[in-house]
């Protein structure tokens, strides 16, 4: 029975590196977030929310990001966003 999860995901830590890749870092949190919590080393992200990571370009991500998480029953997890 697949598991589901809603999380928020901070993403401030994206701001620290240069502005050219800070939507690229803000997905890289997202998996090592859910990796983490989910305790899965395959996460999949939904191509909404990573239109949502690169909606105001590579330079602009949003500070939190709120994150449905749902654990398969292989162990892989599938992230969509949670509206």
């Amino acid at each position: 029975m697949p598991e589901e999860r809603i999380y928020v995901i901070p993403l401030r830590e994206a701001k620290r590196v240069p502005h050219q890749r800070r939507a690229r870092m803000a997905a890289k949190l997202v998996r090592e977030f859910l990796k983490k919590h989910m305790k899965s080393d395959e996460i999949k992200l939904d191509l909404k929310l990573n239109n949502k990571l690169w909606e105001r370009g590579a330079r602009h991500p949003p500070s939190k990001i709120r994150v449905r998480a749902v654990k398969q029953d292989d162990g892989s997890v599938e992230a969509s966003l949670a509206e």
